[in-house]
């Protein structure tokens, strides 16, 4: 088998063990190419939520007495990264040595039915780069991505503070057309965090009637306003049922995003939402949220989408970063060594203000 490049057996590398156990390796083995693989080094990579909720033993993770285990460790976390070609596979085309890249989260089997018909994020199979020992993920110093990954070129010139955004705002721009704004829309998008400044930002591109913006944390309001906002309010120092109704001649919102995971943002949402009204939910909840479900069919006939991954979203995020349609300035707030992870972990989780924490390798 001929391969270009070559790399070091071992590498720096953050393992997950069990939910219990995660430990940074200093010698772990260096993933293997294949004729239709290409290695790259890693550059950068992000914390997202979901890693989080994974590391503190989420039962849509791990499992509990209803759902089975999803993740299969020992795997390397981290799916929202970028990095350098440094190794390719004989089979491979289209790429070379020196290029950056990067590639969804989910890993598509390429042959059951949503596969096959386009809808590859629904993959039945679902592998997904951070969760599987097979397709382990970015907080290493080297990640190998295979013949299905759905791969996209990183610009040379784009910088770490856009580059490793492009995950978390792919997710934002499928959940916001999800929604299908239009621009007699009022739309609220309840969450302010690095997925809803995503949507804030490319929800301005719909150019909405009116978009107003929800957090409990006032520095995120402000980002929202910058990013695009219209209104914003703080749900923990108003009413915000009464201030939506205000607007709206006492109809509600034409179209509420969920971007929080907090079980009381989709009673809100079901609560300030008109009657005809499209609820869209992206987040990822480390707990059950119950609601009165005949708010959505008896009382108000609603539309309610679910939004997963970020299909066909890169090529368009990447574009409109470097052209600056889409606003990133100043959502990553703190970059790390891998050294660092379990300060990267605990600063992401929010406590101290911090949006996006990345992970970077020397």
């Amino acid at each position: 088998m001929a391969v270009k490049g070559s790399i070091p057996k071992t590498m720096k590398a953050l393992v997950a063990y069990s939910k219990d156990d995660y430990r940074l390796e200093l010698a772990y083995p260096t993933p293997e190419c294949g004729p239709d693989d290409i290695i790259i080094k890693t550059e950068a990579c992000g914390i997202c939520a979901g890693d989080l909720k994974c590391k503190h033993g989420a039962a849509m993770f791990w499992g509990d007495d209803v759902q089975p285990s999803w993740v299969k460790p020992p795997f390397i976390p981290g799916h929202e990264f970028y990095g350098t070609i440094v190794q390719m596979g004989e089979n491979v085309e289209g790429y070379e040595l020196g290029e950056k890249i990067t590639a969804d989260q989910i890993v598509p089997c390429g042959k059951c039915k949503f596969c096959k018909d386009g809808h590859y994020w629904m993959c039945q199979p679902h592998d997904m780069y951070g969760f599987m020992s097979y397709t382990n993920g970015g907080m290493a110093e080297y990640v190998r991505y295979g013949k299905t990954s759905v791969i996209s070129k990183v610009p040379e010139n784009m910088p770490l503070e856009q580059a490793a955004l492009i995950e978390p705002y792919g997710c934002s721009k499928h959940a916001v057309d999800r929604a299908e704004i239009t621009n007699e829309d009022v739309v609220v998008i309840s969450g302010a965090g690095t997925l809803g400044l995503g949507m804030i930002t490319y929800a301005r591109m719909k150019n909405p009637k009116k978009l107003i913006v929800l957090d409990m944390q006032e520095n995120r309001l402000d980002m929202a306003k910058k990013f695009g906002a219209d209104l914003v309010f703080n749900p923990g120092k108003c009413d915000i049922d009464k201030e939506i109704k205000a607007i709206t001649d006492g109809y509600g919102c034409d179209i509420y995003i969920e971007a929080t995971g907090n079980p009381a943002s989709v009673v809100q949402g079901l609560t300030i939402i008109r009657k005809l009204g499209t609820f869209v939910e992206f987040s990822v909840f480390g707990k059950e949220t119950t609601v009165d479900w005949s708010i959505i069919g008896d009382r108000k006939e609603l539309d309610i989408r679910g939004a997963h991954l970020s299909p066909y979203a890169y090529p368009f995020v990447i574009e409109n970063m470097m052209n600056g349609n889409l606003k990133t300035e100043g959502v990553i707030t703190t970059i790390l060594p891998i050294e660092e992870w379990e300060k990267g972990f605990d600063l992401a989780s929010g406590r101290e203000g911090d949006l996006k924490v990345v992970l970077t390798f020397d």
